[in-house]
């Protein structure tokens, strides 16, 4: 065994599969599919590593979320093959959802009790557009609670479907802009501060914590500045037209 080895503890096979919850038998598929590297030999025993937890953790995290295992495989294809297990550990904590509401699964007969009525296709739509209750493939709702009164409230009041599908769209395109940005900023600037201190991936994921409710709250305060100024350029805009139309 050498001194890299030593330093760092090694699991059997099955010590792996009670630290990652998984069975033997997805272990050895995932190391055939090319997920996670294989075992250390050392004679006929292999052996584990921090580096095979981290990889196992990520691709159930993946899965989690809904990812076919050929998405998986893309995904994980573009991990560094020398990526340390904080590396992918950095990974995982961004996965984890940003909002503390998570979506409760519910059918439409619950959902329409909730809603105090029946829904309508068009209403469906409307909520489904503002994310606030989305079909799932097995004819189910995956639904925000905490929301489902604002977009009932909306429904009452006649909200248009096509403007909550162009807002989805605007949400959307400016949301997946953002995130790239900030998650290169992150991953420029913030991870290697860290990495270079030696910082456990325990605390990288606590700092991400932190910074999620900061985040939303600076996106929200940017938006409504930005809501102000615009409707204060389109006021100024409206003043000028009309004292060009009385100078003319």
């Amino acid at each position: 065994m050498s001194d890299s080895d030593a330093s760092r503890e090694l699991l059997t096979l099955q010590e792996l599969t009670a630290r990652v919850g998984m069975s033997v038998r997805n272990v050895r598929f995932y190391t055939t599919k090319g997920l996670v590297p294989p075992p250390l030999r050392r004679g006929r025993s292999g052996y584990y590593t921090a580096d095979h937890v981290a990889r196992l953790e990520l691709v159930r995290e993946l899965q989690g979320h809904g990812f076919t295992l050929s998405a998986i495989e893309r995904y994980v294809a573009a991990i560094p093959a020398d990526a340390t297990a904080e590396d992918i550990a950095l990974h995982r904590t961004m996965l984890a959802p940003w909002q503390a509401d998570h979506p409760v699964e519910m059918s439409r007969a619950e959902l329409d009790r909730r809603a105090g009525r029946e829904l309508d296709e068009s209403e469906l739509a409307t909520l489904a557009a503002l994310r606030i209750a989305v079909p799932t493939t097995r004819g189910r709702y995956e639904v925000s609670t905490s929301q489902l009164g604002v977009g009932i409230g909306l429904l009452d009041l006649g909200f248009p479907t096509e403007a909550a599908v162009a807002a989805a769209a605007v949400y959307a395109e400016h949301g997946r802009q953002m995130a790239t940005e900030l998650n290169e900023l992150f991953r420029t600037m913030v991870w290697p501060v860290y990495r270079d201190a030696g910082t456990s991936s325990e605390k990288i994921q606590e700092v991400v914590e932190r910074l999620k409710p900061l985040s939303i709250a600076s996106l929200v305060t940017a938006y409504e500045a930005a809501m102000d100024e615009t409707k204060r350029e389109r006021i100024a805009e409206r003043a000028r037209r009309a004292g060009d139309a009385d100078s003319a």
